[in-house]
């Protein structure tokens, strides 16, 4: 699946939907950006299930706001709604591949319990 570009319109609506969606926040100027850009659409590629969408904080700063982004590249992974992952900084393809695979294991209902118990 190729990556969508998200904006302040299409972000909550795409990020609430059941399954694992990756999100990218990047901009253009970004070293480390570009260099986990093509990391990012491989695994795309490598995993059709799974929505991964990239958000230009340069053309959605409000959103980037929003989603407290203070550093570039950074990844956040959803999985049926529920934030799993939030972290800066540039991933190699195998940590990636990992990550996706420990947020693929995760045993959603458990998650719920306790995201429950916190509140």
């Amino acid at each position: 699946m190729a990556t969508l570009d998200l904006t302040l319109e299409t972000f909550e609506t795409t990020i609430k939907k059941d399954g694992i969606t990756l999100v990218d926040f990047w901009a253009e100027w970004c070293g480390p950006c570009r260099m986990f850009g093509p990391i990012f659409e491989k695994s795309s590629e490598a995993h059709p299930e799974i929505r991964f969408g990239k958000v230009d904080t340069e053309a959605q700063q409000e959103l980037a706001g929003m989603a407290g982004i203070t550093s570039i590249p950074t990844l956040m992974i959803f999985r049926d709604g529920i934030l799993l992952f939030n972290q800066a900084g540039a991933l190699p393809g195998p940590a990636l591949e990992d990550l996706i695979g420990k947020v693929e294991a995760l045993d959603m209902d458990e998650v719920r319990a306790e995201i429950a118990k916190q509140q």
